[in-house]
Order: structure tokens, then C-alpha cells, then sequence
């Protein structure tokens, strides 16, 4: 299962930047309406919160990534492994789903930011950190998930430690796309924040139920 500390740097990443936007918005309500004389602070407010959106579009890419690559590689190990045919076909499921969205983010963040994503979240190194802030931290973090990973190749129950391990995982995915999906600036990474939400809120159920059953 994730450790928290990753849980708590995706999220606060993703805060961060709503946090920011958050912050322009307050102020400019708290200072006295502009007259007309002064039009060039209020372009400059909405400048910045335009800058504030954009970054949330490119965070929610420089984190989703990883993220995403991590599941694959769980899914690699289910195909493998599993005993259920059930989770064998959500694992395959998992992985043509989030390989696809995972090259149509690489795409995206090329056409958008005339640049490939940034290597220090395509390695985990950092798990998205923007700008490498944080690598300690979070490479602590993915140190975790690394033993995670092992202990799920040596499980005694693969299927229900596969389980225990892939709903949280999903979980913090809808929770960041929930983020991204109110504050977005690209109708693209809204759609796709949506779909996530709905794909793996649904997988989420599925994965609780058959849980239950196999207890």
C-alpha cells in the first residue's frame, strides 16, 4: 500500500498550485474594485491566474505519469501471477487503458510546452515534482512504493494483496483528477481527469466487492 508521504506530496503538489490561484483570487476580491483608469492590474491578475491554471495542467501530466506507469507495472505482475481470471482481466484492462492515456499526456505536454516531460518525473525521481523541488522527499516515497512492488511479487495471496495495494493507488488518481478536473485550463486533461474518475471509481467498487467475497 502507498505511503502516506507520498500520498500527502501528490496532493499537496496539486494543493499547492490551488492554493496559489486561490491566494490571486482573495486578493484582488480584497482590494477596491479598479477603475477604469487602471486596466493594466487587472490584466495582470488574470494573467496570473492564468499562469496559476496552466500550471495545474502541467503538474497534473508531470504526476499522472508516474503514477499511471506505476499501475502498469502492478498489472505487469497480475497478468502474471494472479489466480482470479477476474483480476487478470481488470490488470489487462488497467494496462491498455493507462498506457494509452499515458502517451496521449507525452503528447499533449509536447504540443502545449514545446518540450518532452520533465525526465525527474518520468523516473521517479521526485514522482512530478515540477522542477525537481522536493526529490529527497519524494524519492523516499517511491523507495516505498519500490518495496511495495516486491512485496507483492512475494505475496502468499497475490490477488487480495494486489487489491489492498491497487485501491489506494487508485484513490489518490481520483482524487487528483478531481483537482485537475475544477481547475484545469485544457478541455482535454478535464475530459480525461473525468474519465479517470469515472473508470476507477468504478474499478475501486469491483476491486472492494471481490475483496468481500474472497475474505
Amino acid at each position: 500500500m502507498i505511503s502516506k508521504p507520498v500520498v500527502y506530496g501528490l496532493l499537496g503538489l496539486l494543493a499547492g498550485s490551488a492554493i496559489t490561484s486561490g491566494s490571486i483570487i482573495y486578493s484582488a476580491n480584497a482590494q477596491p474594485k479598479p477603475s477604469l483608469t487602471s486596466p493594466p492590474c487587472a490584466n495582470n491578475t488574470m494573467s496570473q491566474q492564468m499562469r496559476g491554471r496552466q500550471e495545474m495542467d502541467a503538474h497534473f501530466i508531470e504526476m499522472m505519469i508516474p503514477h499511471h506507469q506505476d499501475a502498469v507495472e502492478m498489472a505487469d505482475l497480475a497478468l502474471q501471477k494472479a489466480k482470479h481470471p477476474e483480476i487478470k482481466k481488470l490488470a489487462a484492462a488497467i494496462k491498455a487503458d493507462q498506457t494509452k492515456e499515458i502517451e496521449q499526456m507525452k503528447a499533449w505536454y509536447k504540443q502545449w510546452y514545446g518540450t518532452d516531460v520533465p525526465a525527474n518525473s518520468m523516473n521517479g525521481m521526485g514522482m512530478g515534482m515540477h522542477h525537481g523541488r522536493g526529490q529527497g522527499f519524494m524519492h523516499s516515497g517511491m523507495m516505498a512504493m519500490n518495496m511495495n512492488l516486491e512485496s507483492l511479487k512475494n505475496a502468499t495471496d497475490f490477488d487480495k494483496e494486489f487489491i489492498r495495494q491497487m485501491v489506494p493507488h487508485h484513490q489518490i488518481a481520483v482524487m487528483m483528477s478531481q483537482m485537475a478536473f475544477n481547475r484545469a485550463t485544457h478541455s482535454q486533461i478535464r475530459d480525461l481527469a473525468q474519465a479517470i474518475i469515472k473508470s476507477q471509481t468504478a474499478e475501486i467498487q469491483q476491486m472492494q466487492q471481490w475483496y468481500q467475497a474472497w475474505s
